[in-house]
């Protein structure tokens, strides 16, 4: 009989929804679910991982996911791609656009309990970001948060802006954000809207699930550290911009 790896691995392949794993397949709880989505990465070729995404770090989004906190799920080599990068609208399933900060690390970090100053030294780069993420799922509650989390929390690409020499200066908690679509205002948000601060939400993957799962944060790796704003569904082609003080645009085009 299928298990939930095959069933994942197959609803992506066909570009249809995830449907509800079923009582005897699906994940019970984050533990097992983190498990699930590191057999994930590993029967996608996606081990070691070019980094990681947090998902729902602002109440808004906790409550638009049915989550209680936070999820991690990993990002694939090949997927942090440069600001400017054009994608087809029809590669994907229910496209969204989500406007983020992401870093990119110094040095390893450990799994384990840590703090926001502690882990801001690991950060070689701060950077404006963009995710893309896919609706993927139909019933969230139906389907339910573990699976959700295995499935990498909607993931499926982004792109990094060119990060500031000087990030180190900017107030990374005041700073806002705002996402453009062809060229109009869809929202904004702050840094502080991520746990506080977005040195916090690195410090909380740092003792995820997910970083324990996967043995830790590695140098190198990018991390998407949350939306300011929730996702944007997008309807067809278009040039998306998310624009953050200090740090500069990231931009892509579905075409």
């Amino acid at each position: 009989m299928a298990d939930a790896l095959d069933a994942i691995l197959a609803a992506r392949l066909s570009k249809q929804v995830l449907a509800p794993l079923g009582k005897k397949l699906a994940p019970k709880n984050l533990e097992a679910a983190y498990a699930l989505q590191l057999r994930v990465a590993k029967a996608t070729g996606a081990f070691p991982p070019a980094g990681f995404k947090i998902g729902a770090t602002t109440k808004v989004m906790q409550d638009y996911l049915g989550l209680s906190g936070p999820a991690a799920g990993f990002v694939p080599p090949g997927t942090p791609q440069a600001s400017g990068a054009k994608f087809r609208f029809a590669d994907f399933l229910g496209v969204g656009v989500e406007c983020e900060v992401a870093v990119r690390l110094g040095r390893d970090v450990p799994a384990g309990p840590t703090t926001a100053r502690k882990i801001e030294a690991a950060v070689q780069d701060v950077m404006a970001a963009i995710e893309i993420v896919e609706k993927r799922y139909g019933d969230l509650k139906e389907l339910g948060t573990p699976t959700l989390v295995a499935d990498q929390v909607f993931h499926a690409g982004g792109v990094l802006a060119r990060p500031p020499k000087d990030w180190r200066q900017i107030d990374l908690g005041a700073m806002r954000g705002e996402m453009f679509i062809d060229g109009a205002s869809r929202g904004g948000g702050h840094g502080r809207d991520l746990l506080g601060h977005p040195m916090e939400a690195l410090a909380w993957l740092a003792d995820s699930g997910g970083a324990h799962a996967f043995g830790g944060l590695k140098k190198g790796q990018v991390v998407w550290l949350g939306s300011v704003i929730p996702p944007l569904w997008l309807d067809g082609p278009c040039h998306v911009e998310a624009r953050f003080e200090g740090l500069g645009s990231a931009e892509l085009t579905f075409s």
